[in-house]
């Protein structure tokens, strides 16, 4: 294959959904700003997770109770930090399905995101004061804005492009995420020597409201696609009821399947990651070392993500429609624990790693999020944030624990019980393809 001539190809296909779909560019520069902003912020989350200050962590007032308990809180941070995250999204759903029930498109997209502006904003002035217990507030707030904020995105997307535009282009908007988040880190590698931490919440803020305005642009290209598709209350609030995504889910076989697929998801994640930080103490115990050995990874995925996104993704779904994009990353998530079964080493590990999240990234989310251009707005945002905040992080918190469970007998029981987790997570993706394909050709207009 000639490569040079095949990107050449590939970056005029580009030019011409440029060309073809105005909304696209838009697109690109929403979900740039939106992972740039997280990425600037991501390595303030890992420092306040990992600081040695219990104080710079926690609020004094939880410190002294759990002190009181006889238990130094110190000793379980990460399982505090993870608990916490999970309580605090069963206490926002309701309140994100309040959101979407009793207000337009137009108004609660803009809020979800003034919500977060303002509250870098506080942030500035929590880092920039030295506040105690600032580190558990910034931990909880991102945990929220990753999901929430990549949810609501995800749907908008839905709203402006139809299947055979998601299929096309969902791969060039995933690659422009990945671009952005290179250099959200770079920014902070920059600037957190000259402006400090406080000052990297400003920064994120500016970007964020660059997403405001691609928001905004946006928004007529999806006025424009439901008066396409006969809705004309496409401005008026969804109403139905608060816990409505819990319920859509219970009840709607393809949203069962999409909430099985994200928890087996998950936990072939979260046990293979619980087991890397195991092995990096093992194996790397100088702190140094075992940053070189992340920062490797999260480059690696990165290069590899956008790689794909830019030469694969695009072509297997438009060509090959959703089943290889949802059964090929269990597989090699399959093979990679049955290989770390035989023989558990960090550089092993690393390609495992690398090879899961850059096939959730560049595969399987954009398969899942072109299932939402078919279905009603409903499912797509009340629904979908349930499985992508409770569902997620309650599978995230579930599998954390079990891998203490585990980890009691051994690595291999790990990468065993990983091996059958990812069997049961391509039996979720074929019955999610199956769901997909059984669904009415007139539902997303209902």
């Amino acid at each position: 294959m000639d490569f040079p001539s095949t990107v050449t190809a590939r970056l005029g296909r580009l030019r011409s959904a440029l060309r073809d779909s105005p909304p696209l560019l838009w697109a690109f520069g929403y979900f740039f700003c939106l992972l740039s902003g997280y990425y600037v912020l991501r390595p303030v989350r890992e420092a306040m997770a990992a600081s040695a200050d219990v104080r710079a962590v926690f609020p004094p007032s939880m410190i002294d109770y759990f002190a009181g308990q006889g238990i130094a809180i110190g000793d379980f941070v990460l399982q505090v930090l993870f608990t916490c995250t999970f309580l605090i999204m069963l206490l926002l759903q309701p309140v994100y399905g309040a959101l979407v029930s009793r207000y337009p498109r137009r108004v609660f997209l803009p809020v979800v995101y003034a919500f977060f502006i303002f509250t870098l904003l506080g942030f500035h002035l929590l880092f920039d004061s030295g506040v105690p217990g600032r580190g558990m507030a910034f931990f909880l707030w991102i945990a929220v804005f990753n999901l929430f904020a990549v949810a609501v995105f995800w749907s908008f997307m839905a709203d402006v492009f139809s299947t055979a535009e998601a299929r096309a282009y969902y791969g060039y908007i995933g690659a422009a995420g990945t671009v952005g988040a290179f250099c959200g880190p770079i920014l902070t590698r920059l600037l957190v020597a000259r402006i400090g931490i406080a000052d990297l919440m400003l920064v994120a803020a500016c970007l964020l409201a660059l997403c405001v305005v691609c928001l905004m642009r946006l928004r007529r290209w999806a006025q424009a696609r439901e008066e396409a598709r006969g809705q004309r209350d496409k401005e008026t609030p969804m109403g139905g009821d608060v816990l409505a995504g819990l319920k859509l889910i219970w009840r709607e076989p393809l949203l069962r399947w999409m909430a099985a697929v994200l928890v087996t998801g998950v936990g072939v994640g979260t046990l293979l990651y619980n087991e890397q930080v195991a092995l990096v103490r093992r194996f790397y115990p100088d702190p140094r070392d075992a940053t070189a050995y992340f920062a490797n990874i999260d480059l690696a995925i990165n290069a590899l993500t956008l790689t794909v996104q830019l030469f694969v993704t695009r072509w297997l779904l438009s060509r090959h429609g959703l089943a290889p994009a949802l059964l090929i990353p269990p597989l090699a998530v399959f093979i990679g624990y049955a290989l770390l079964a035989a023989n558990p080493l960090p550089l092993l590990l690393a390609a495992v790693q690398v090879a899961t999240r850059s096939g959730e990234f560049c595969l399987h989310k954009p398969a899942r999020e072109s299932i939402y251009t078919q279905v009603p707005r409903e499912w797509r945002y009340k629904a979908g944030a349930a499985i992508d905040t409770v569902i997620y992080r309650g599978a995230d918190l579930g599998f954390a624990w079990l891998h203490k469970l585990f980890s009691a007998f051994g690595s291999s029981a790990v990468f065993l019980a990983g091996m059958c987790l990812s069997l049961a997570f391509g039996v979720c993706g074929y019955g999610l393809w199956r769901a997909q394909r059984r669904l009415p050709r007139d539902l997303a207009s209902r």
